[in-house]
């Protein structure tokens, strides 16, 4: 059984660096961020009754990827009318939430690889050679899979943009 010192020890170690996944997430959406969070350490309290995950940090990173795809998959571009987004062809600004919304819907549209890969390279800031490293290929592989992968975000944009003109 997990004691509540154990827990606590947990929250304490993984809350800034999961706030800050997060938050980069969101675009700075504070409330957003902080429900997230909260639901994830929900999650992880009821799941780790007995006793916590190896890798505690992973698990919630995981826990709150799914949340913020889950997020994104409900909201509708009608729900984000008013957030003044630039047009599709425009560099997104990560410091934006608008811009940062409309990203992670697209993202939350796409195959989980595809997103992982993006989010890796974009949110993270992988270099390219790095991310064939933990993937065990090569970086013309990844190259490949980074432009397939920006392709299909680029139509799920569209489609967004579209969505959003009809309302």
């Amino acid at each position: 059984m997990t004691s509540e010192n154990d827990l606590l020890g947990i929250y304490r170690a993984t809350v800034r660096p999961l706030y800050a996944y997060v938050s980069c997430r969101t675009g700075g959406q504070r409330a957003l961020a902080e429900d997230i969070v909260q639901e994830t350490y929900i999650r992880a309290w009821k799941a780790w009754g007995r006793r916590p995950a190896r890798e505690p940090l992973a698990w919630l990173r995981t826990v709150a990827h799914n949340l913020l795809v889950s997020h994104f998959r409900r909201t509708q571009p009608s729900s984000l009318t008013g957030l003044g987004f630039e047009p599709a062809g425009e560099e997104p600004d990560l410091n934006r939430p608008e811009d940062v919304a409309r990203l992670q819907w697209g993202l939350a549209r796409i195959s989980r690889s595809r997103a992982g890969l993006l989010e890796s390279f974009y949110f993270e800031e992988k270099p390219v050679r790095d991310i064939a490293a933990e993937g065990n290929i090569s970086t013309r592989a990844v190259e490949g899979r980074l432009r397939r992968a920006r392709e299909a975000l680029r139509r799920q944009l569209l489609r967004f943009d579209k969505a959003k003109r009809e309302k």
